[in-house]
This record gives structure tokens, C-alpha cells and sequence, in this order.
């Protein structure tokens, strides 16, 4: 089942240092072994609603087990000190919706269990 990695980045000032620069010249060759691939990267270009201090990173991976594989691979461990000392990062996995995912039958489940208490 595909997972999609979501990283709400913020640099300070905005700008990259050298190691934050140096982090994304090596990040791609960590990721292509694992199957991940950017699917959008940078700055919103509209905020709908609410605020979005910083830009967004959308990845994909075959799986969530490809994607927790590259984040704890030595390739990648050795540069993630890169970002972390110089962005403010939050990070989490979602898997795609299984096959037939409404979310209308989420309110009926929360219901039903609503219910049954």
C-alpha cells in the first residue's frame, strides 16, 4: 500500500546555509533504493485557510516499511543532521485510503461506536 511522507519544513531567515544546501544536493540518492519520489515541494501557493509558516514536502513510497527503511538507512542517517541543525521539521507517514474509503463511512463507523457505549 502506497505511504505518502508529508514534512512541514521551516528554515530560519528563509534562506538555505550551506548545510541545508549540501543536505539536498545527497537526499535524492538516498531515497532512489527505496522507491520514494517527490510528488510536490516548496512554498504553498495559496493558503485557503488558517497560517503555513515555512513550505511543504510531499513524498511517495511503495510502502510504509520502504519509507521507514530509508529514514533509518545509514545513507540517509548520515546527512539527516544536515536538516535537523538547521530546519524545524514535522514529519509523519500516511498510508493511501484502502479500496472503497468514503469518508462519509467514517462518520458511520464513529457512530457506531459512539453508540454502543
Amino acid at each position: 500500500m502506497t505511504t505518502y511522507l508529508i514534512n512541514h519544513l521551516r528554515i530560519p531567515g528563509d534562506v538555505p546555509n550551506d548545510e541545508a544546501l549540501t543536505y539536498l544536493e545527497r537526499v535524492e540518492d538516498t531515497v532512489a533504493p527505496y522507491g520514494g519520489k517527490w510528488l510536490a515541494q516548496g512554498p504553498p501557493n495559496v493558503v485557503v485557510e488558517g497560517a503555513w509558516p515555512g513550505a511543504v514536502v510531499l513524498m511517495e513510497f511503495p510502502s510504509r516499511e520502504a519509507a521507514l527503511q530509508w529514514y533509518k538507512s545509514s545513507a540517509y542517517q548520515a546527512i539527516l543532521p544536515l536538516r535537523t541543525r538547521n530546519s524545524i521539521s514535522d514529519i509523519v507517514l500516511i498510508d493511501e485510503f484502502p479500496e472503497g474509503f468514503t469518508v462519509r463511512g467514517i462518520a458511520t463507523d464513529l457512530r457506531e461506536r459512539m453508540q454502543e457505549r
